[in-house]
């Protein structure tokens, strides 16, 4: 078996009249993100580390923000099609590691659904997937409540 280790990282500045999606759940908060595409950080930097361990370049790559096809695209189509392209390398997950990065609205409560969420899309167990989520004690863009990040890292398995 071949092992390959991945890093995500997104980053979406928060703003009035967008929906918040994290984890490919909407979540009620006055403020949502705003992006060429429905903004889930969480889903972008999981795709990011999916391919960068694949070695498929990033995500605006395969989807650029430059695209009409891609203008508001749920994150849940993009994360599904990034497993698709990291499977024709043979490419299928191992698990995957993720924290969230917010002041508010908090994130813990919504932790079991994002995981059933991305479980079913990804086709896997959702105990391969560990989602945790901290402040930044009120430091920094996030600490002001500006925007939202997310890391992630990924490990993908091939079988020879």
């Amino acid at each position: 078996m071949r092992i390959r280790v991945g890093f995500g990282y997104d980053v979406h500045r928060l703003v009035e009249g967008r929906e918040l999606w994290m984890g490919g759940i909407k979540i009620d908060h006055s403020l949502g993100l705003l992006g060429h595409s429905d903004a889930d950080v969480l889903l972008h930097a999981v795709c990011d580390a999916l391919l960068g361990a694949a070695n498929m370049r990033d995500i605006g790559y395969h989807f650029p923000d430059t695209a009409a096809e891609t203008d508001g695209m749920d994150s849940k189509i993009i994360l599904r099609d990034t497993v698709a392209l990291i499977a024709t390398k043979g490419y299928r997950l191992g698990n995957i590691d993720a924290t969230i990065c917010a002041e508010r609205p908090k994130m813990n409560p919504h932790i079991p659904a994002m995981k059933r969420c991305m479980a079913e899309i990804i086709g896997c167990e959702e105990e391969d997937i560990s989602i945790k989520a901290t402040t930044t004690e009120r430091l920094g863009f996030t600490g002001r409540e500006e925007g939202i990040s997310a890391y992630a890292t990924v490990l993908i398995e091939k079988d020879f």
